[in-house]
């Protein structure tokens, strides 16, 4: 060989060198490529854009841990009900019609019902009102809002806190759980007319707002959701 094509010899087994150095070999021991859509999925909160969460699941039954350590009778309502009462004999026989019956749980989850019925109410939205309401109570929701609709009238509603969210009854009706809640929140609202004047409430007071009210399910149903069957006025 000339000594023009050992030098390109020496050249390209230089850059084929060089090259291996720079973007490695595969030794069979790599991560895997990552995947952007498994590590969405990972993240709390992240869905698809086209998955819609239901209001309805807002109150669920709490799901059941394995391995869960049993919580003594005599501790499972601390905090909730006073050992003895009428509360206590009311929540005792719910557990036993559904062992899966959380009260703390099912607590957490009507404060975030709550807040999204008064904000649906005021904002008129039936489909929301539609799937955390019984029938009857969505007929009254539904009469107040036509009513506002007939008058040319809209609520302005701000949530600024609940101030507590307290059980204070609790009752199973053949296989049907009631329980009762007393909220205290604090809101401002207003209403207006077709013109913008406000009619009623204010858009800048806070002020205090006493809720009672009753949400019921079905023990024996395999739906794990709790829906609105009762309200009403507090002190």
């Amino acid at each position: 060989m000339d000594i023009y094509t050992i030098i390109f010899l020496a050249l390209a087994v230089f850059i084929f060198l060089r090259l291996r150095n720079v973007l490695g070999q595969r030794t069979g021991s790599e991560r895997p490529p990552f995947d952007r859509a498994a590590a969405r999925d990972m993240i709390p909160g992240k869905q698809d854009n086209n998955v819609v969460s239901m209001p309805g699941t807002v109150i669920d039954q709490a799901p059941m841990a394995p391995n869960a350590d049993v919580v003594p009778p005599s501790d499972r309502w601390k905090g909730i009900a006073e050992p003895d009462s009428e509360l206590e004999h009311g929540l005792n026989a719910i557990a036993q019609n559904d062992s899966s019956f959380d009260a703390q749980h099912f607590i957490t989850g009507a404060k975030s019902a709550y807040e999204m019925i008064v904000m649906a109410f005021a904002n008129g939205d039936r489909r929301s009102l539609r799937d955390l309401l019984s029938s009857e109570v969505y007929e009254s929701f539904d009469a107040a809002i036509k009513d506002r609709e007939k008058n040319d009238l809209k609520v302005e509603t701000r949530f600024v806190s609940i101030e507590k969210a307290e059980l204070i009854s609790a009752e199973l009706r053949d296989r049907t759980a009631m329980l009762t809640l007393k909220f205290v929140s604090q809101m401002i609202s207003a209403t207006r007319d077709k013109t913008g004047a406000v009619v009623d409430g204010s858009p800048d007071k806070v002020v205090d707002i006493t809720d009672v009210w009753t949400f019921a399910r079905d023990t024996s149903s395999r739906d794990p959701n709790w829906k609105l069957v009762g309200t009403g006025s507090g002190t």
